[in-house]
């Protein structure tokens, strides 16, 4: 029976990590071992940092409508409300921006939801 000798697929592996961890500090970019982990961590952490950025900018869009409301004399739960009772389809990000760059116009939608 021939035995397998599996040090090249092992050594490729390694390579390939290494190659991905490269810009790593201290042994994290050079010993494999370290290297796995740090990957496996830097990994969790860009996928739990992607989460968070939606829920931050949730909140930014959310505060902005709130105070170009308020100038226009409502809240903004109440301006929200009646954007879905006259089911208007625009979303929080849209008017964030429309609050910044054109109040005119936010106004007026404000307006037309009263």
């Amino acid at each position: 029976m021939v035995r397998v000798k599996r040090g090249v697929m092992t050594k490729k592996r390694h390579k390939n990590l290494l190659q991905k961890v490269k810009w790593f500090r201290l042994l994290n970019s050079r010993q494999f071992s370290r290297a796995k982990t740090a990957w496996m961590k830097a990994w969790l952490n860009s996928y739990i940092w992607r989460k968070t950025k939606k829920r931050d900018f949730r909140k930014l869009w959310n505060s902005r409508i709130n105070i170009a409301s308020r100038e226009n004399g409502t809240t903004y739960s109440r301006f929200i409300n009646d954007l879905y009772k006259k089911s208007v389809k625009l979303n929080r990000k849209v008017l964030s921006n429309l609050a910044i760059s054109n109040p005119k116009v936010f106004s007026k939608i404000v307006e037309f939801v009263k």
